[in-house]
């Protein structure tokens, strides 16, 4: 994970919990002044399994129990993406000095971009984070895109069209976490951008409670089941999946509940199901890909999807006209792709530069996001 640091280049440091909430990703990355991104070092810290149920509960729409806890849960997640980088910095013997800045995305834990008024609510105190750890901290990225007419989501497109963009042919990459997002990224005219639907976040939650482990290794589960078309056809028939883009969504919208609500009474083997719900990410994935940008060549895959060998095979099935393969072949860690992207998203917003593409989030213009707390 370790590359040769540019001297010449300062460094930043991306913190990202996505909505499996099932680690902190820190990356270590240098903006050299030629372009591209220098990945320097790389981890996933932990959550402590209470708080990470307690996390997955609030994201799928879960009450809070009290101001207090909202308050008490603020600070925790604080400490622990502290604990991250600093663990980070100890790993890849780098002093806190050297870091221009963290950029902290925080854990979602609501997000109605289509309340009145809109909102989303990421958790986990910036002042706290540069506190405990010395260096200054740019946090809250979504709420100014919001608040200027936006989703607030996705960010990543943007830095996806600094490091995986080309003249040479129509692109696209595809984040795999607990929700797939994908960019479009053609050759000529705007960069767009959205979720397609549910990703890890469902698959993650039947596998654990029908076999006890929080992940399914390779796709091994899924590809031990076989295809409901029936079931498939019900869940793809939720009115989320027409609404044309912008368009952002969450564990609030897809979880455990609403997949059982699309199955009634009938009875279904474990397997079968997640081989379903596997199925669903991979069709509505090729299904947005195909519908805004048919002539797609190149699909980059990055996210912790990328590990699920069955779900790559499904995608490269479902898109014979497609290469698809992952973002490591052009040179980002695919597992911290986000980390890297909210490093770069506190580089902008310390340089005064805008993050957001409206083209994307369907803000009314460009702003410059998040908060920034001085060490």
């Amino acid at each position: 994970m370790n590359t040769t640091a540019d001297a010449d280049a300062p460094l930043y440091l991306g913190l990202m919990s996505g909505t499996s909430a099932d680690g902190i990703d820190a990356a270590l990355v240098q903006f050299p002044a030629g372009g591209g991104c220098r990945f320097v070092h790389g981890l996933t810290a932990r959550w402590e399994p209470v708080l990470r149920a307690r996390l997955v509960a609030l994201g799928e729409g879960g009450p809070l129990e009290s101001l207090e806890e909202l308050g008490e849960l603020d600070a925790r997640i604080a400490i622990n993406f502290a604990g991250a980088a600093n663990q980070l910095l100890a790993e890849a013997g780098v002093d806190r000095s050297q870091v221009r800045a963290i950029g902290s995305h925080g854990q979602t834990v609501r997000h109605r971009p289509l309340a009145d008024p809109a909102f989303t609510v990421q958790l986990g105190d910036g002042n706290r984070i540069a506190e405990l750890t010395g260096i200054t901290t740019v946090s809250d990225f979504r709420r100014r895109d919001v608040a200027a007419g936006g989703h607030g989501a996705p960010l990543m497109p943007a830095f996806h069209l600094g490091m995986l963009g080309t003249a040479d042919e129509d692109r696209a990459v595809l984040n795999l976490g607990g929700i797939a997002n994908l960019t479009l990224i053609p050759r000529e005219g705007a960069v767009r951008g959205f979720d397609t639907g549910p990703a890890n976040a469902l698959m993650d939650a039947w596998c654990q409670r029908h076999t006890g482990r929080t992940f399914d290794a390779d796709g091994a589960y899924a590809a031990s089941g076989t295809l409901d078309e029936g079931l498939l056809a019900g869940w793809r028939s939720d009115p989320w999946f027409a609404l044309p883009p912008p368009k952002s969504t969450g564990r609030e919208q897809f979880h455990l509940s609403w997949a059982e609500a699309h199955m009634g009474e009938g009875e279904y083997a474990a397997a079968d199901v997640q081989a379903t719900l596997l199925e669903l990410t991979v069709a509505t994935v090729a299904d947005a890909l195909l519908a805004q940008q048919p002539q797609t060549r190149r699909l980059l895959v990055c996210g912790g999807g990328v590990r699920n060998r069955q779900l790559m095979k499904r995608l490269a099935a479902r898109l014979p006209e497609v290469q698809v393969e992952s973002s490591a072949v052009h040179g980002l860690d695919p597992e911290y792709v986000e980390a890297m992207g909210f490093a770069w998203l506190a580089q902008r917003t310390m340089d005064g530069l805008a993050g957001n593409l409206p083209s994307v989030t369907g803000a009314t213009g460009p702003r410059i996001l998040g908060a920034i707390h001085l060490a």
